[in-house]
């Protein structure tokens, strides 16, 4: 009985063991597994746990990281990537330690002990020199946020220093700058710590456009011829007083290389203090052609498209480019992209590359992407098409009797084809299309610009108009009042080839338009923004330019076309 006692303790045990031992297997095989996975990915430091463990300094480098998300460093109000210039300015006043860099301009303000970066009006970059932060060393910060993302030097006479930078996001960075770790020092402490914001071009511009006056938003609007070969009186006083956006020059401007350099190096001079300035010509090729100094010249377009070779089209236009920017200018008034569908046509002609849309398309195209790839700016004209005239439009007004349909089946094509390529200036021309607008001609017709153009075909760029001083507007138009209509029917700059006094009225005449509220602030700014949007996209500066190398120029030239034109 005793034995058969101790079978069934001995029995019971065994269960109670087995009861234990299997949920025990089980919980070990969890462990392990959440183990396995824990080696796989680390824990992240904002657990619960993890927190009571910090130090206070590693807490306030998580305090930093966790900010930093926002756009923000600890003890500042300020958000890198939106807040304004004018915003820091109210909460802590003007300062006079101010700095250029290349990209950005920085205002130190040393009673808060931190140095901000704007591009444009906008804070891009927020630096502390905080006491706190200073008590971090980089083990905290390697503690706390692990290996940086990239690792930095900066050395000058009393700088040796490790920045470690952290991607926050795709824009932003966190920089923290340090002494270089010595064999005396090897756990050095925080010097300051940068966030740093990459703020778009459009920002930027905007928040520049938020603060300039209306006389500069006007000005940049108008593109202005100037009278004789030297810099005299009233190209000054376009510049200082009224800040035109840009020049055309034409040829009675240039009589020799070298003279014309001088003349484009003084109007940037002048210019030294305001926004860049457009400085463009008609330099087509053929029969227009304004650069001075024996250039060989470029077959007519009407030739080009005989050839129709779209490399050559291309090569032509990059030699375009390289004339232009030789002479130190940036905008070219090509290429032409009417289709000659008008055998009577005055004005167009041999400067359109024929009368296959689709060939005009190509050969354009390639000319503009030429021209761009040289850093010059092409401008496709004359939109909606000059091509069925039979009317000088700067002697008179044409008329072309088309419906939008037949349009699109023939003119609108090779300027749709061109914008989807990338277009970004059109020029407009003067001429009535009464299908379209019975009332105004193309340069002023919301119907033309800002339906067709804008919402029609998707451009987004720069619209200008033809030279307001041509017949075609004058003989038929106050050039004020015609010019305030072309802002309000979606033009961006209004082009002014001859006269200073008309320079005057236009802008008088918009300045009023605007006061009055005929012109909106909204409208007024669309056009500045995208203005300086193409200033910035082709990086017009006020660098000079040296002595022209015409042999060199001619060579290239000559070459070209003994191998693509006979």
């Amino acid at each position: 009985m005793k034995g058969e006692l101790e079978m069934a303790k001995q029995s019971t045990t065994q269960k109670k063991l087995l009861l234990i031992t299997v949920p025990l297997v089980i919980l070990a095989l969890v462990i392990g597994v959440v183990y396995a996975i824990n080696d796989e990915k680390p824990v992240q430091s904002d657990s619960k746990h993890e927190k009571a463990q910090l130090s206070a300094t590693e807490k306030l480098v998580e305090e930093t990281f966790t900010l930093s998300k926002e756009g923000k460093v600890p003890n500042i109000p300020f958000v890198a990537g939106k807040t304004k210039w004018m915003e820091v300015t109210e909460a802590w006043g003007t300062t006079e330690q101010i700095a250029e860099a290349e990209k950005a301009r920085y205002e130190e303000y040393q009673n808060q002990l931190t140095t901000i970066g704007y591009a444009g009006n906008v804070v891009n970059d927020i630096r502390s020199y905080d006491a706190n932060l200073q008590t971090i060393s980089l083990a905290d910060i390697k503690n706390v946020a692990g290996e940086p993302d990239d690792v930095r030097y900066y050395q000058d006479e009393t700088h040796d220093q490790i920045i470690l930078a952290y991607d926050i996001n795709t824009s932003t960075e966190l920089l923290w700058v340090l002494p270089k770790a010595t064999e005396q020092e090897p756990d050095p402490k925080v010097d300051h710590i940068s966030l740093y914001t990459q703020v778009d071009d459009k920002a930027v511009i905007q928040s520049l456009v938020e603060v300039m006056s209306v006389e500069e938003k006007i000005g940049q609007m108008i593109l202005a011829g100037i009278s004789g070969t030297t810099m005299n009186t009233e190209t000054k006083n376009l510049i200082s007083q009224y800040r035109v956006g840009g020049i055309i020059f034409y040829q009675d401007n240039f009589q020799s290389p070298e003279q014309t350099v001088q003349l484009v190096n003084q109007i940037k001079e002048e210019n030294q203090t305001n926004l860049p300035l457009f400085l463009s010509t008609d330099q087509e090729g053929g029969r227009v052609t304004r650069l001075p100094g024996g250039l060989v010249n470029f077959p007519s377009n009407k030739q080009i498209g005989n050839v129709n070779n779209p490399q050559f089209s291309y090569k032509i236009g990059t030699l375009l480019g390289q004339e232009l920017k030789a002479f130190g200018l940036n905008l070219n008034f090509a290429p032409v992209l009417d289709v000659d569908s008008n055998p009577k046509n005055p004005v167009i002609g041999d400067r359109s590359f024929g009368n296959n849309a689709e060939i005009v398309s190509n050969l354009g195209i390639q000319t503009m992407k030429g021209l761009q790839s040289q850093n010059v700016i092409p401008t496709i004209k004359h939109f909606p098409g000059h091509g069925d005239t039979s009317v000088d439009s700067h002697l008179e007004l044409p008329i072309v009797d088309k419906s939008l349909e037949e349009l699109e089946a023939l003119e609108l094509i090779p300027f749709k084809q061109a914008i989807n390529e990338g277009a970004d200036v059109v020029m407009v021309a003067h001429i009535l299309l009464p299908q379209l607008d019975q009332n105004h001609p193309a340069t002023m017709s919301q119907a033309v610009m800002t339906d067709m153009l804008r919402k029609q075909l998707g451009f987004s760029g720069v619209i200008i108009t033809d030279d307001m001083t041509m017949g075609a507007i004058i003989n038929h138009y106050n050039i004020g009042n015609a010019a305030v209509e072309s802002v309000k029917a979606g033009s961006d700059v209004i082009l002014v080839g001859h006269g200073y006094s008309n320079v005057e009225k236009v802008i008088s005449s918009l300045k009023a338009a605007i006061e009055s509220g005929d012109i909106s602030q909204e409208r007024l700014n669309e056009s500045v923004e995208r203005i300086m949007l193409l200033k910035k996209k082709y990086d017009i500066d006020h660098a000079k330019v040296e002595n022209v190398n015409v042999n060199a120029l001619n060579q290239e030239i000559t070459t070209l076309l003994n191998t693509y034109y006979q």
